[in-house]
């Protein structure tokens, strides 16, 4: 469990919190591109680590994003027109390209030079995967981007999807590195003989308590969580990474077959906008991959201009996200929810807003949750202190992972056996079929 002040400590993403000094040193995923779908396109208000911004597209089909708040009296910006190069205040006509400069001040005389002294903020902007990137940081010039796999599948198939949760970020991070729950929540109605022998689902069935090797990594943590493969010579190893600062890659089918990453980034401490990105011809045999069936649960509806109107579902916690109670009584459900995702994200923000971890009580199955709060927590402290330069904001190769299942001999060093894998260079020479359902 954390104390009280470790939780604030690690939960807090707001201005001048020190988890949010440290997540500021990151690029960070903001909005998808399809949000602003052309040239003048409409302002959308946007939310990250408790700031409120309005992003554009100029009518270059440039991305820019700035303060909410006109430098001048401090209208709000959305109401602006985007005309021209840039973003024209509703109020009094001051007009900014998307770099934050002043163009025109029409309010005030012609032989003024006061334009040339006034900036609207404005963050650095890279569209890269099918996602606007932003960077709240000081640095004079921003760090690398972090280079996932997923930025060199080919663009016609990357694939990128979008939903709000509405908690704390770090539930739904500890959501995705918690793996045994997967042997409950999603298929916990399943008996072992529902699965094709030999497959990984097969295995997960018949032992739902795995064991587990956890590591810290350059760019955050990764554990390898293992259970008998069905016989005495070979153990089937379930791969997945944390990476700062909320990156996960799940388990999807085999080990390296799958160019794929989730972002959990905070609107503010209790809202998170989630970007699961994924290569869509890499999507079949898992119910985790994204498709419109996995994802039928969520069902997003149409977004709005409030500030938490963007991809928010359907079912929530309001109406108890529709949960079945007759297909749990039937057993054809083990949590009456529909889609891993929507299961997900009920656990989660079931937990309340932001989850009161001084009365959890861990076990032997939580050791990556533990391990990766004592690394963020170890990050954070470093960073306050001495301004360290946090994992991975200087290394953009450190995000080249993959992740998911494999079978090693018994005994076989889980990490060097699976090295290639994880860094996609092969894959395992399994039948892809084996990986079907996990």
């Amino acid at each position: 469990m954390l104390s009280a002040e470790d939780n604030e400590l690690v939960c807090r993403t707001g201005p001048g919190t020190p988890m949010g000094k440290l997540m500021r040193e990151y690029w960070l995923p903001a909005l998808l591109s399809s949000e602003l779908p052309e040239a003048d396109s409409t302002p959308v208000r946007l939310l990250l680590l408790g700031e409120r911004f309005v992003a554009f597209r100029d009518s270059n089909g440039e991305v820019g994003i700035m303060a909410h708040n006109c430098p001048h009296r401090g209208a709000s910006l959305f109401f602006g027109r985007v005309e021209d190069g840039g973003l024209r205040c509703g109020y009094h006509g001051w007009k900014f390209d998307r770099a934050g400069t002043c163009l025109d001040m029409p309010n005030e005389p012609a032989e003024s030079n006061f334009k040339n002294k006034v900036r609207a903020r404005a963050l650095r902007v890279e569209e890269r995967g099918g996602i606007i990137w932003a960077y709240l940081g000081d640095r004079e010039t921003p760090p690398p981007m972090p280079h996932f796999d997923f930025f060199d599948a080919p663009s016609d198939e990357q694939q990128v999807v979008a939903y709000q949760v509405e908690c704390n970020w770090l539930q739904p991070v500890e959501g995705d590195i918690d793996t045994s729950h997967f042997g409950f929540l999603h298929v916990g109605h399943l008996d072992p003989d529902a699965a094709p022998e030999g497959s990984f689902l097969r295995h997960m069935l018949e032992d739902r308590a795995p064991r587990y090797r956890v590591i810290d990594t350059p760019s955050g943590t990764s554990y390898g969580a293992y259970r008998p493969a069905g016989n005495d010579s070979e153990t089937y190893w379930r791969i997945a990474h944390f990476l700062m600062p909320f990156y996960t890659m799940i388990p999807v089918g085999l080990l390296g077959s799958a160019r794929s990453f989730v972002a959990r980034v905070p609107m503010d401490d209790t809202h998170t906008m989630v970007f699961l990105a994924h290569e869509s011809a890499k999507r079949v045999n898992s119910d985790l991959a994204i498709d419109d069936d996995s994802f039928a649960g969520l069902k997003t509806l149409p977004n709005t201009t409030d500030w938490y109107g963007r991809f928010k579902s359907a079912r929530n916690i309001g109406n108890d996200f529709d949960i079945d109670r007759d297909a749990q009584k039937a057993r054809t459900s083990w949590s009456g929810l529909q889609g891993v995702p929507l299961e997900d994200r009920a656990m989660c923000e079931s937990m309340g807003e932001i989850v009161e971890r001084p009365n959890e009580h861990l076990g032997s199955a939580d050791l990556m949750v533990i391990r990766t709060r004592r690394r963020i927590m170890k990050v954070v402290r470093a960073h306050e202190k001495d301004g360290t330069v946090p994992p991975g904001v200087d290394d953009p190769e450190a995000y080249r992972q993959r992740s998911g299942g494999v079978v090693l001999p018994n005994g076989a060093d889980w990490l060097e056996g699976t090295k290639e894998f994880r860094e996609g260079r092969a894959l395992p020479d399994l039948d892809p079929a084996l990986s079907a359902g996990v």
